[in-house]
């Protein structure tokens, strides 16, 4: 295996030139896109996710190692995309109709692109009948819902039952996340699962979809 080290080590230090200028480097000598991504990148952030895990990351030293992994990928994409490497699954993320936060859907979207997986970022302020019509149109396998408020996690709810009323819940996992978020909220309102935190959102996505981890 081809040795990649410092290429890791800049991902979980957040070092976002860093990290682009490797990538290229690794590329220069030969390296294909999917080889740098899956022993370069990929376990450079399943390390931020467990020191995140653990309480000695936390959020400001997320989002540097999401930035740092985001620039490497933007360099990987267009190789990728050439050679026609597929996604473990795609996924929907958006915040619910009502809340205009992000910070936690952009750092679970980051984990899940360093997890394998296509993410279609849906924005903020998402309505239900736009979460199905985005789940339609790109083939999405999953759902993410995130909500900040206590006030707009009744629009998950809202969500999970236009999947339901437009005849779609059967073509889709859903997992919810959020501050205010808990498992029982989860499965009180139909949802497929709760993520706790970004780091085990990619856990979860895996488990819901039956993705070897």
């Amino acid at each position: 295996m081809q040795n990649y080290d410092e290429l890791r080590e800049c991902v979980i230090a957040g070092k976002k030139a860093q990290v682009a200028e490797l990538v290229r480097k690794h590329l220069d000598e030969g390296k294909t896109a999917k080889d740098v991504m899956d022993n370069g990148l990929i376990p450079g952030m399943a390390i931020v996710g467990k020191k995140f895990q653990e309480g000695e990351f936390f959020i400001p030293e997320m989002l540097m190692a999401a930035r740092s992994l985001n620039a490497g990928l933007e360099v990987l994409r267009p190789l990728l995309e050439a050679s026609d490497v597929k996604p473990v699954a795609k996924v929907l993320m958006g915040t619910v109709k009502g809340d205009i936060h992000d910070i936690g859907k952009n750092l679970v979207a980051v984990m899940l692109r360093g997890g394998g997986f296509e993410v279609i970022d849906a924005g903020v302020d998402v309505p239900p009948d736009k979460f199905v019509e985005l789940a339609r149109e790109n083939g999405a396998d999953l759902i993410g819902l995130s909500a900040l408020l206590t006030t707009t996690m009744p629009s998950m709810k809202d969500t999970i039952d236009a999947f339901q009323s437009q005849g779609y819940r059967e073509n889709v996992k859903i997992m919810i996340g959020g501050a205010p978020i808990t498992q029982e909220y989860a499965d009180e309102i139909g949802a497929d699962g709760f993520a706790r935190n970004a780091s085990y959102a990619v856990e979860l996505a895996k488990k819901l979809l039956g993705v070897a981890a």
